[in-house]
């Protein structure tokens, strides 16, 4: 059954795009915002991917790639 339009809250997440060691990338991974801010900004969201990356890896068996980079979605560039 389809949802009412305007139901999700906004928000909830904020997405990264993830820069790996070997040079691939991912594209708006998602993490929750409860976890951003503060003092530390944005770093908890590299430990967050690290450890959907390390899930992803377990279920699919295969090692998980080494994070070089994360940067907010929509982030002006420094």
């Amino acid at each position: 059954m389809a949802k009412k339009p305007g139901t999700n809250p906004k928000g909830e997440f904020a997405f990264f795009n993830v820069t790996y060691v070997d040079g691939s990338q991912r594209s708006n991974r998602r993490v929750p915002s409860e976890l951003l801010g503060g003092l530390d900004g944005d770093e908890p969201a590299k430990q967050a991917i690290a450890d959907q990356d390390r899930e992803i890896a377990e279920k699919s068996g295969k090692p998980p790639l080494e994070i070089a980079s994360v940067e907010r979605v929509g982030a002006k560039k420094k």
